[in-house]
């Protein structure tokens, strides 16, 4: 059976920059699932699909493996990482405590520049219909997110996230696809969090924050139970 990279081409130029290139390529392809979950991942076809040598390849994966998409392993090479149910509880309980600490410091140091960020993510956001693309989904989820947490001026807090934000995008994915609700409840549980950030009230905003966490870490765990009852 022909692997997810024989017929994949992907018009990508090498740069000196890896982390500009290969890097982001790659955990792409495995964020929106063009490279499943337990997949083994070879140099050669990921090398060819680049359109680049094998060095910069396995360099990539090495990165890719210390934000947690890809497990290395001695003599056996490198495979997408499978995603547990322990894993999306240690995720999101992770992602609750971060992102309770970013609304803290938020409030009040939101700029004009962070709030038109946020209104032209929630337009894009307004705008989806029944239709959307999964991916598009993710992406406008935590551009949102990667506001609020860049806005909170701590440097380790925005390390934490991006140590975890590859893993929460592919929960997302996942749960996209399985349960299609984002374009009605996308905008106006964001809107909510970025009015009362806004407003500057400390104690509201970790409460709405958490309870915007605590709904989206319910709903990927009854699209996982629903995807797992599909395949039996």
């Amino acid at each position: 059976m022909p692997g997810p990279l024989e017929q994949l081409t992907i018009e990508t130029q090498p740069s000196p920059a890896l982390s500009a290139t290969v890097v982001p390529a790659i955990r792409q392809m495995i964020t929106t699932g063009v490279l499943p979950q337990g997949e083994h991942l070879r140099e050669a076809e990921l090398a060819a699909a680049l359109g680049m040598s094998r060095g910069p390849v396995r360099e990539a994966l090495v990165e890719l493996a210390r934000e947690g998409l890809v497990v290395l392993r001695r003599h056996r090479g490198a495979q997408v990482i499978t995603l547990t149910t322990e894993d999306a509880e240690e995720v999101y309980t992770l992602r609750r405590a971060l992102e309770r600490l970013a609304v803290e410091r938020a409030c009040g140091r939101l700029t004009a520049d962070h709030l038109a960020e946020l209104d032209a993510i929630l337009d894009r956001m307004q705008q989806l219909d029944a239709g959307y693309s999964p991916a598009l989904a993710v992406e406008l989820d935590l551009a949102f997110h990667d506001v609020l947490v860049h806005a909170a001026e701590h440097s380790r807090l925005e390390r934490s996230w991006q140590q975890i934000r590859s893993q929460i995008a592919m929960f997302l994915h996942d749960r996209h696809l399985a349960r299609r609700d984002f374009h009605e409840i996308a905008h106006p549980e964001h809107r909510a969090v970025r009015d009362i950030i806004a407003a500057g009230d400390v104690g509201a905003a970790i409460t709405v924050i958490d309870k915007h966490l605590v709904g989206a870490y319910d709903r990927l765990k009854a699209a996982r139970t629903e995807s797992a009852a599909a395949d039996v």
